[in-house]
């Protein structure tokens, strides 16, 4: 019930104080061709990023962001579009600009919130949360698609595939967030998704339609960020726990669970209350991406913060028995 009261807490603070109209500068890492050379965290100090989700495609590591052009941390999250950049070596970063709008959705009415990207059989899918239009109020989940993992992506559906109506797990209308993909070796796969109940559901095969019904999950603490791995036999699922959030995981030797809690794996990020994690192995080392609010005032710029986050990159290690050592995060990232 605490995490419920914060969050209607942070909701009311929006609705009280209504959504402010002042227009943020287009920053220039937003522009595809963009280059950065830095090994620092966090990644990108010109573009405000959040909620990262990467993909990993041909020796190339794909990062895809949020979009915070909230211009002060006073009222709240403003985010209409999706960000990608690209590495050979988790150092350099080429901007892809942006790949897609919130409004792209003819049935959403704005707010891209956190997304995850896939590619199946050729076929890239992205899977987003949206604000849905009012005949079906509430946050819900849709999914583009496009021939390349820079898009352009187009609305594979036509039409939301999850929205709130489908789900009573809570009274909110945010409870169906952050999708989550993972893809079995056979192929099959399931989406997680949620906002302090954790669910998932298997996808169909032709992955744009729900195969049964969404399922709760036992998870102690889970507030949101859903994210799964798996490395060797053992299942991996981590998720924002508490608030101010840290990154909690379980593990399991199934998608199904049971899941065992194991602990914190990564703790408050550093000036936002927020945290969402990306979790990969790339040429042989594993990488833990999250977001943080350390962005410093620019320019007379405000700084970054609870509204103005910023993505990072540290490694990630496992200990013997397959449980996971608790991320240290740095301002020097990932080293050339």
């Amino acid at each position: 019930m605490r995490h419920l009261n914060l969050a209607l807490a942070m909701v009311a603070l929006t609705a009280c104080s209504g959504e402010s109209t002042v227009e943020a500068p287009t920053p220039s890492a937003a522009s595809p061709g963009y280059l950065t050379q830095t090994a620092n965290n966090p990644l990108f100090t010109d573009v405000f990023t959040a909620d990262p989700a990467a993909l990993v495609h041909n020796d190339t590591v794909y990062l895809y962001t949020g979009h915070d052009e909230a211009p002060n941390n006073d009222v709240f999250f403003q985010m209409h579009d999706w960000l990608v950049f690209s590495s050979t070596d988790m150092v350099n970063w080429e901007a892809h600009g942006p790949i897609m709008k919130a409004t792209d959705f003819t049935w959403a009415k704005g707010d891209a919130w956190a997304a995850h990207m896939v590619e199946k059989d050729g076929t890239f899918y992205f899977y987003t949360t949206v604000r849905h239009k009012d005949d079906k109020p509430g946050f819900a989940i849709g999914v583009a698609t496009s021939d390349s993992p820079t898009g352009p992506f187009k609305d594979a559906i036509g039409k939301a595939l999850v929205t709130d109506d489908m789900t009573k797990h809570t009274p909110n209308d945010w409870d169906d967030i952050d999708p989550a993909i993972f893809i079995e070796e056979n192929g099959d796969t399931y989406m997680f998704f949620g906002n302090l109940v954790p669910k998932y559901v298997k996808l169909k095969d032709n992955m744009i339609e729900l195969d049964g019904d969404i399922k709760a999950l036992d998870l102690p603490n889970y507030t949101e960020a859903s994210w799964v791995h798996k490395k060797g036999d053992n299942y991996y699922l981590s998720y924002a726990c508490e608030f101010p959030e840290k990154i909690c995981y379980a593990m399991s030797k199934s998608i199904h669970g049971p899941w065992e809690y194991k602990g914190i794996l990564n703790e408050i990020a550093g000036n936002t209350e927020t945290n969402h994690q990306s979790i990969i192995e790339f040429k042989g080392k594993d990488y833990f991406i999250y977001h943080t609010g350390a962005v410093p005032p620019i320019d007379g710029k405000p700084s970054g913060g609870r509204f103005r986050r910023s993505v990072a990159i540290d490694p990630l290690y496992y200990n013997e028995d397959g449980t996971l050592k608790r991320v240290v995060m740095t301002t020097e990232g990932i080293q050339p």
